[in-house]
């Protein structure tokens, strides 16, 4: 066991992409800033200092308290309450995992959808082929957040409020990934189009191979790598997705504490001075946006070496 690990690190440490990994000091900053707002939104409960559910923790005698370093700051809250006496800290840490769990959960479900229906519309052709793309040259030209309110308008039309409220992040999941499918779909066509001319499935076809196992097993593990780069890319729109919908209210429920929902209760204290409220959210979604944004941009570069 030790020396198989010590193999795979080896070649881990041998490999192209570890080279131009440490060579990249974009990457390495990124991936540092990635790795501890993962750590904290997904290990919440024992990094942030309070509790937002909790109401014994909550004091409304403290609410619009200032970050600690202002002249009427306290120390105990770093980044000052919002209206509800609740640590802006904690609830930012909170948000974060609402808006990231919504971000992963959209990209993987279009990447399921958008792979799968490229990858059989390249290599079976025809009019199934012919279908496929013009769904998602019709798609394409409807702009996502219009995709995903149209989704969500009909989602509340369909199911009471009650019943929304309690599905709403569900909802939400289905209506950014149900918008981001076509580029996942029009790479993996395309790539499927190469992959399919090449020896080793003509050889897999004249022994016999299924259809389904030379997609999935032969094909689909070479098309991967442009794939995973429009996939961390897809994963900061689609947070910034949630965000949006949020802020225009159509998003999470007001009570789950989001990034877009803390950015929207914050913007209506922006002019009254209470300005953390919103600044502190907002510039958490920037920085994680911008982080995976240059990771992915990385990855652009370091796995299709043309575009060098």
């Amino acid at each position: 066991m030790d020396s198989q690990r010590l193999t795979l690190l080896s070649r881990i440490k041998d490999s192209d992409i570890y080279f131009s990994f440490i060579k990249s000091p974009t990457a390495i900053v990124s991936s540092v800033i990635l790795i501890i707002i993962f750590f904290c939104s997904f290990f919440v409960e024992f990094v942030a200092p309070f509790n937002p559910f909790d109401p014994s923790s909550l004091s409304l005698m403290e609410a619009f308290t200032p970050p600690s370093w202002s002249e009427k700051g306290m120390d105990k809250y770093i980044l000052g309450t919002d209206g509800q006496g609740r640590d802006m800290l904690s609830t930012i840490l909170y948000g974060s995992r609402i808006s990231l769990i919504v971000g992963f959960s959209a990209i993987l479900f279009s990447l399921l959808l958008g792979v799968t229906l490229g990858l059989t519309a390249g290599y079976f052709g025809g009019k199934y082929e012919m279908i496929v793309m013009r769904l998602t040259d019709v798609q394409l030209t409807v702009p996502s957040i219009l995709m995903a309110l149209l989704v969500d308008g009909i989602a509340r039309g369909i199911i009471s409020r009650e019943l929304h409220d309690e599905m709403a992040i569900y909802v939400l999941i289905f209506a950014i990934g149900i918008s981001e499918w076509p580029q996942f779909a029009r790479v993996s066509r395309a790539a499927t189009l190469v992959e399919k001319n090449k020896d080793y499935v003509s050889a897999s076809t004249i022994i016999g191979v299924s259809n389904i196992l030379i997609m999935f097993k032969h094909i689909l593990p070479n098309i991967m790598r442009p794939v995973l780069v429009i996939g961390t890319i897809g994963l900061a729109l689609a947070i910034i997705a949630e965000s949006t919908l949020s802020f225009l209210g159509v998003g999470v429920p007001p009570t789950t504490p989001s990034l877009g929902t803390l950015i929207r209760i914050g913007n209506d204290f922006l002019f009254s001075g209470e300005w953390w409220i919103t600044f502190f959210p907002a510039i958490f979604l920037v920085l994680l946006a911008f982080s995976i944004n240059l990771l992915g941009d990385w990855m652009r570069d370091t796995l299709n070496p043309k575009l060098n």
